[in-house]
């Protein structure tokens, strides 16, 4: 008898299969003596499209909502349905005693398998592979540790509660949106606060009114000295004329040192990296968006194995990971982390409570890197500088502190206050891994306590208020991730839930978020910064204001947190879910207002006929057409990673066939086949293959919307 093991990806299944000797190669699956290893390629089974509970659902009306599915049904997904079946023949096999879920050690993981055992009607016992890393040694030593697969049962109550609750409400508030505004609308209980997120923001911005503001600095043995206010100790002042009384005042008169502090002061290492951290660095220094780094640390765990588990919310490591240190510094001991590596390797590598706390881990621990051995030379650029973001960060927590001297210096004029501070470089520590991003060590000041001087050439210095910055993709993640200042209402409780809970959204599923909203047309790029389209700001107005509100997902992810601990019955839950749903309902059905486009074309849609819209994705421009229930969308240009031999900033794409541009905003154009020829005269740049991949790439997306439900359900849209 033998035991199936179920993976998630096939990538992770051929991985599981070397390490347990299935060396004999099917169609979707690997099998050996003892195991005989499948896969999933994600999610395999899905909660059903309202279309499947009978004719009536089919067009889209409002008298038939709410919909409430009784019982919920499940539906093999069409383009993986052929794995399905695969699986489904191997696990009724009668040589098959039991099933291993090796799918991804989380929530969203467990859901994956139990679906598909559901849907098959499984009576097998289960067991349960829970590692953080695919690497052979943590496979081997999570075999040699398999769980009971109904030790997990909670977990999936509350995975399933939460598929449940967001078809419950998106799909029938999507649904009454859609028929109620004769618009594709969409909206979700994470989605919905984040767009208002950005619509507050953009409000704050449109309303704010810069302020003059005025100080004073001199100069004094080569330092730089600014005027606070004794009262409260601010160096800016909105009163003009105080300001230059004080500098009449005090020009030219005798000043004295009054005060000359130096104190040691330390700077532990940063925490290790969890997701949605690494998503801000990467945003930050690479311009990569969530999703991006997502996929490529997918890649860097799956592929490569490099990297442990991504989709983690701890920064932190448990104890049991710290006698794995020292082998894992081992894999990393090369190229330009070998100085610092192999200096730790000759100490004792010990973790402490700066990076070690079983408490703050849940599922998985914080992103470092695994014992595999590493070839960099095989990573693409942009894998490399995601894996070096990892490694820097993994170094640092294990250096030392970085050590420094705090230098303040007060110089009083009469009865006014004159301060300079600055630190001087002691030990380097932990800094030391991110060479060239370090302090420049300051020398000591001449200067000394009791010190006069004639207080020459001060100055009145000038500056204006600034609003706030617009959202990019690094400061909505840290929104999304601590979204209490955004709340509607004070309620304490609530502020404690949020920060409990991981804000809106999981690390998980945020960039997929963001990616929607995009997509949707509710959101839109210039530049880095993010704005809220005139779509998006009308389905604010239309929405339910507590579906606008952070405090709603926060109060579902403690429940389900619950669930998930068999402290709350998901029954219970899901009753509230219902009632919920029938409330917003009737407050969109009982609303007023109409919906006006703001972006529509004097271009026909090829299909419909209908005028169509021109959408500004987040890296392309679109034309999409207005009647959702044709789907019809073309894109008309892309931002590309092809260099303008000009100012050698990226280029756009513009235009179909031959007729292809490459355009910058300089004003260099170059015809697609002109730039294909001159690059590869020089030998470099982007290839044919490059571009005819883009191209099959913009072809795909342009016929295939995102895999999301929502996507799904409104594919079939029709408005009377």
């Amino acid at each position: 008898m033998k035991s199936i093991v179920i993976a998630e990806k096939p990538s992770v299944g051929r991985d599981i299969a070397r390490v347990l000797q299935c060396k004999k190669k099917e169609n979707g699956y690997m099998e050996g003596s003892q195991y005989v290893v499948t896969w999933a390629m994600g999610h395999l089974v899905s909660l059903a499209d309202p279309e499947s509970y009978g004719k009536e659902y089919r067009e889209w009306k409002l008298e038939t909502l709410p919909m409430m599915p009784k019982p919920w049904k499940l539906e093999v997904l069409k383009q993986t349905g052929k794995q399905f079946q695969t699986v489904k023949k191997l696990l009724l096999r009668k040589d098959v005693k039991d099933i291993i879920i090796a799918t991804d050690a989380g929530r969203e993981g467990e859901l994956v398998a139990r679906l598909i055992l559901t849907k098959i009607g499984n009576k097998k016992p289960i067991k349960r592979l829970w590692i953080s890393s695919v690497t052979d040694k943590a496979i081997r030593e999570g075999f040699k540790n398999l769980k009971d697969g109904h030790e997990y049962d909670n977990l999936y109550y509350a995975a399933m509660s939460r598929a449940k609750a967001d078809w419950l409400v998106g799909i029938n508030a999507t649904r009454a949106l859609t028929c109620k505004y004769n618009a594709s609308l969409s909206c979700g209980r994470v989605q919905t606060p984040t767009l208002s997120i950005i619509a507050k923001r953009e409000e704050e911005i449109k309303n704010f009114v810069p302020k003059d503001y005025y100080g004073l600095s001199m100069r004094v043995n080569g330092m730089t000295f600014t005027w606070r206010s004794r009262n409260n100790k601010s160096s800016r002042s909105f009163h003009k004329e105080k300001i230059e009384e004080l500098q009449k005042k005090l020009d030219g008169k005798e000043g004295i040192v009054t005060s000359l502090e130096k104190k040691s002061k330390k700077t532990e290492p940063p925490l290790l990296y969890d997701l949605t951290e690494l998503q801000r660095d990467a945003n930050r220094k690479y311009n990569f968006s969530a999703k991006e780094t997502l996929n490529i640390m997918q890649r860097l765990y799956e592929n490569y194995k490099v990297l442990t588990y991504p989709r983690t919310d701890s920064r932190y490591l448990t104890k049991d990971v710290e006698d794995t240190l020292k082998e894992r510094l081992r894999a990393i001991n090369i190229g330009p982390y070998k100085k610092i590596a192999a200096r730790l390797l000759k100490q004792p590598v010990l973790g402490n409570k700066n990076f070690i706390n079983d408490a703050k881990v849940s599922d998985h621990h914080a992103i470092i890197p695994t014992e595999e051995f590493v070839r960099l030379e095989d990573m693409t650029l942009e894998e490399r500088k995601i894996y070096d973001l990892v490694v820097k960060r993994f170094l640092a927590v294990m250096c030392p502190a970085y050590e420094y001297e705090e230098q303040k210096a007060v110089v009083t004029i009469e009865g006014e206050e004159f301060f300079e501070s600055k630190n001087r470089v002691l030990k380097q520590g932990w800094k030391e891994v991110y060479e060239g991003e370090t302090e420049e060590t300051i020398k000591e000041e001449g200067i000394r306590k009791g010190e006069q001087f004639l207080a020459c050439n001060i100055t009145m210095t000038k500056g204006k208020t600034e609003p706030p910055q617009y959202f990019n993709e690094a400061t909505l993640l840290s929104a999304m991730e601590n979204p209490v200042h955004y709340m509607e209402t004070n309620n304490q409780q609530a502020k404690k839930t949020l920060d409990e809970t991981g804000g809106l959204g999981t690390v998980a599923t945020r960039a997929d978020i963001i990616e929607k909203l995009f997509y949707n047309g509710l959101l839109e790029k210039k530049g880095k910064d993010i704005h809220i389209t005139s779509k998006g700001k009308q389905l604010l107005t239309f929405v339910p204001q507590e579906l606008k509100q952070p405090e709603l997902t926060a109060d579902w992810e403690m429940k389900l947190a619950k669930i998930s601990k068999g402290k709350m019955k998901q029954e219970q839950f899901m009753n509230e879910i219902k009632q919920y749903t029938i409330s917003i309902l009737e407050e969109i059905k009982n609303s007023e207002g109409t919906f006006r486009y703001d972006n529509l074309t004097n271009k026909k849609c090829p299909n419909c006929g209908k005028r169509m819209l021109l959408v500004n994705g987040k890296n392309s421009k679109k034309l999409v057409c207005q009647d959702r229930g044709c789907g019809y969308r073309e894109t008309i240009s892309r931002l590309t990673n092809a260099r303008c031999p000009v100012c050698h900033k990226k280029m756009e794409l513009v235009g179909q066939g031959e007729k292809q541009t490459f355009v910058c905003e300089c004003g260099h154009k170059e015809r697609k086949k002109a730039f294909e020829e001159r690059r590869k005269n020089e030998g470099g740049g982007v290839s044919k293959k490059d571009i005819r991949n883009y191209m099959e790439k913009q072809k795909k997306e342009a016929k295939e919307p995102i895999n999301d439900g929502f996507m799904k359900a409104l594919a079939n849209i029709k408005l009377d």
